[in-house]
């Protein structure tokens, strides 16, 4: 067997076999197979695409090129969760102390900040202290101590997909269904939960915008990990308008906390809740969608699932001060407050702009080099189809060192405000 003749067979449109596929992977995760072969490999998979037999091949080789967690020794339903990312998207936040109050197993392993979006693992590390990066042992004791732990992927968990993804950063393969779902699925079968939950993103600030392939994407996902033995459910959100009232690090953390206190509602909380809620009804622990969220809703209001969050940042090194006192997270030296300069209501028309503002800020990077500053981003006062009177704060701006100017240009661009009050989309937009 050789590298050409798949690549060759790819290219013309062949269904490739699970031996070809994994003959192509673990060539190239071993480095037999070089860089070149297996960006012509991708390249034809991004034209000529996989069915479902070759995306489960494809994402069942990833998997396997490391090592696999075996949950099963613990005593109760195990779920894992992704998001495609979007702008004030820190769901996971949210619904990991949730499930894990109502003993739900949490195996959660994020991403950082690149582009646009947020990173999981970024949002955490802005608690002084705290440690995304445990190893095997140590995220198992967690887990079993305190029912969810939140790190980064190991080196052990599917560690070709790394080496794949920065070779379809560089060489144009990056927007590939068949790709995307076997980079998300092969860490989450790896991952070991049971039960998987998808939020596929779509819209302006989505990874994927258009809601035709965000739901193809959802559909392969779901179908992908069936064929794996998991519980699939996914579901398609929109993401038009920045998720919650922050964009930033810490700020997204003081939200999540806010939430947990009870003391905040928004549209951050209530689809973390409905997500949870999806959760709820894969593991069986509640049986209809109302029970659901009314039990996710209990663990806010009872400080069950903060209790979880704050035994977490314990037990991963994190400074607990952050939980009562703010100042410990430090604070930006410069907040920049944008003023509405008519009247009318807001309308977002390029979310996107916004978390490239954010990231400009210096809350995210544009290039995987850059540092992020946990203090900086963006707090939003206004959402879509609220009544604007001139002078409201619509933002505020925090940062340290940033291009104010050429950052309100890009900022200026994002939103308008509009005569008659705009139609407000609805968050969940189908279930799959």
């Amino acid at each position: 067997m050789r590298a050409y003749d798949i690549i060759f067979n790819k290219r013309n449109g062949k269904k490739l076999s699970q031996q070809e596929i994994s003959f192509i992977v673990n060539g190239y995760n071993n480095g037999e197979i070089a860089d070149y072969q297996m960006s012509a490999f991708l390249m034809a998979v991004y034209f000529q695409s996989l069915d479902d037999e070759e995306t489960f091949s494809l994402t069942k080789s990833m998997a396997e090129s490391g090592e696999s967690l075996d949950l099963s020794f613990l005593d109760g339903p195990t779920a894992d969760k992704h998001s495609t990312g979007g702008v004030g998207d820190g769901t996971s936040l949210l619904i990991a102390p949730i499930l894990a109050a109502c003993g739900v197993y949490v195996p959660m392993m994020s991403g950082r900040a690149l582009g646009h979006t947020g990173g999981t693992l970024d949002k955490l590390e802005s608690i002084p202290g705290f440690n995304v990066n445990l190893d095997k042992e140590e995220f198992i004791k967690v887990l079993k101590e305190n029912k969810f732990a939140m790190i980064g992927q190991t080196k052990e968990v599917a560690p070709v997909d790394k080496k794949m993804y920065a070779l379809r950063d560089v060489t144009a393969t990056v927007e590939s269904i068949p790709l995307i779902c076997s980079s998300i699925m092969s860490k989450k079968i790896a991952e070991g939960a049971a039960n998987i939950l998808l939020d596929v993103k779509t819209g302006k600030a989505a990874f994927i915008q258009k809601y035709e392939e965000s739901k193809l994407l959802a559909e392969k996902m779901v179908q992908v990990g069936k064929m794996f033995g998991r519980n699939m459910t996914a579901v398609i959100t929109d993401m038009n308008e920045p998720l919650g009232n922050a964009a930033g690090n810490s700020l997204e953390i003081i939200q999540t906390i806010e939430v947990l206190k009870n003391k905040l509602r928004n549209d951050f909380s209530e689809l973390s809740i409905e997500l949870a809620a999806y959760t709820l009804l894969q593991t069986k622990i509640s049986n209809t969608l109302e029970k659901a969220r009314s039990l996710a809703e209990e663990q806010i209001s009872s400080g069950k699932a903060l209790e979880k969050f704050i035994k977490m940042i314990e037990l991963q090194n994190g400074d607990t001060k952050v939980i009562d006192d703010y100042s410990v997270f430090g604070k930006a030296e410069n907040i920049y407050e944008v003023k509405a300069i008519k009247n009318g209501y807001l309308k977002y028309v390029d979310t996107r702009n916004i978390g490239v503002t954010s990231c400009l800020l210096g809350a995210g990077r544009l290039k995987t080099e850059d540092k992020i500053d946990p203090v900086s981003g963006i707090i939003f006062n206004k959402k879509t189809g609220d009544k604007i009177n001139k002078g409201d704060i619509l933002f505020e701006l925090h940062y340290n060192k940033a291009d104010i100017d050429g950052i309100l240009k890009i900022l200026k661009k994002s939103y308008d405000i509009i005569e008659h009050k705009p139609d407000v989309q609805k968050r969940v937009l189908e279930t799959i």
